[in-house]
């Protein structure tokens, strides 16, 4: 990981840049309580409810905003089996409609999203909207909701992700 250059020597930490993958944010904490500042980052990510989801890259830009609202989401990056199934299970077209496209396209679509050879944001294009709603999870969490990883499953909790949203699909 490199760290972006802080000219403005202004005292701010310095964010990493993150090798470029594609993430999945989770909302995994309700309404009630928000600070005014966390809900408008949360709005701006398109996480407006408990257990919506969505895709982004792995900017800093990004990045920034995924540390601010740290305490109400859970973050990582996600796997292309795991990507494919939350397309197909969970995916919406506009007018809350089903994914209906050739299997071709379908796999297209899913191995320029892992490769980055488009933004999560481009799904549009397509008529897909850009974020998931989710079931709360089968079973349980099995860690502690309002802790972070690694004792909870609030903040960046890697790899996991894909175990907790394989359980809400």
């Amino acid at each position: 990981m490199e760290e972006k250059n802080n000219k403005e020597g202004n005292g701010k930490k310095k964010i990493k840049e993150s090798k470029r993958e594609l993430y999945v944010a989770v909302r995994t904490r309700g309404l009630v309580g928000v600070p005014v500042a966390v809900r408008h980052t949360l709005h701006m990510l398109r996480l407006r409810q408990k257990f919506s989801c969505i895709l982004l890259q792995g900017s800093s830009d990004y990045l920034g905003m995924l540390k601010k609202v740290k305490d109400y989401i859970s973050y990582g990056p996600i796997k292309s089996d795991v990507l494919k199934k939350l397309l197909s299970q969970r995916g919406r077209m506009i007018g809350n409609k089903p994914i209906k496209l050739p299997q071709e396209k379908f796999d297209a679509i899913v191995g320029d999203l892992i490769s980055l050879k488009m933004e999560p944001t481009d799904l549009e294009k397509f008529d897909i909207k850009s974020f998931f709603r989710l079931h709360p999870p089968r079973g349980g969490f099995k860690k502690e909701t309002r802790l972070p990883w690694p004792k909870g499953i609030l903040g960046d909790v890697g790899n996991y992700i894909n175990d907790i949203i394989s359980k809400m699909l």
